[in-house]
């Protein structure tokens, strides 16, 4: 944490993806105002009780709770009756909208059916964000209309992303974030070494580059949407 704020990162978030570790992610955050967290459960981790509505809003009481997720769908690593999976999701979503709180979307080749599901659940009266986002423009486009933010991680910065880096240069300036999904995803030049905030900057001084604007201004944008979306 003390690196991350030498570097000039002023808040992070831990975001849950398991319910079983995730009072010891809370007892590790606690001690800092500048880390906050969210609840939830990612669609890949299998859990032998699945969690429902109201066991989500109970634990999102805590204050530091800023955001629902990370929950959505990835049907590239899960395989058979997915419905296990989206029956999470609409649990997840109507758990945001109960606590008016925004979600933390993963997607990974289930376009159509996240865009499905966000929209019949009425995602948009909380919003939330496409987090490390690997999609094309026509799905940012689509999120942008439910009241979605982008948010782009390490993988901007790799020469094979086009598509992303296409929607980098498109999305508005109020409407993305920047991420580094540690320790997942580091940006090059460490691609494919263990992942620290503190390399965000790199994130941002892709985008800056790809929008012709300096880092420090992508930057103040995405400090100012993040404030914005995670108003809590």
């Amino acid at each position: 944490m003390d690196c991350a704020s030498r570097d000039g990162i002023e808040h992070m978030v831990c975001i849950s993806i398991d319910l079983d570790a995730f009072p010891s992610m809370c007892n590790l955050v606690e001690g800092y105002k500048n880390v906050s967290t969210t609840v939830g459960v990612h669609p890949n981790q299998k859990t032998d009780q699945e969690p429902s509505q109201q066991d989500l809003v109970k634990l999102a009481q805590d204050p530091k709770i800023i955001g629902i997720g990370e929950t959505g769908l990835d049907y590239f690593r899960s395989e058979g009756d997915l419905g296990w999976q989206q029956d999470r999701f609409r649990t997840h979503i109507r758990t945001a909208l109960e606590t008016n709180k925004p979600i933390i979307v993963h997607t990974r080749d289930a376009k159509q059916d996240t865009l499905k599901i966000l929209e019949e659940e009425g995602a948009g009266e909380v919003g939330g964000v496409l987090h490390c986002f690997t999609e094309d423009w026509d799905m940012a486009y689509q999120a942008l209309d439910l009241n979605f933010y982008i948010s782009f991680s390490g993988i901007v910065t790799f020469k094979n992303a086009k598509a992303v880096q296409d929607v980098a240069k498109k999305i508005p300036d109020d409407r993305f974030l920047i991420e580094t999904d540690s320790p997942y995803l580091a940006p090059v030049p460490f691609r494919g070494k263990p992942n620290y905030p503190i390399y965000v900057r790199y994130v941002a001084d892709q985008i800056a580059e790809l929008r012709g604007i300096s880092s420090s201004k992508v930057a103040d944008l995405t400090t100012k949407n993040f404030y914005s979306l995670f108003k809590s």
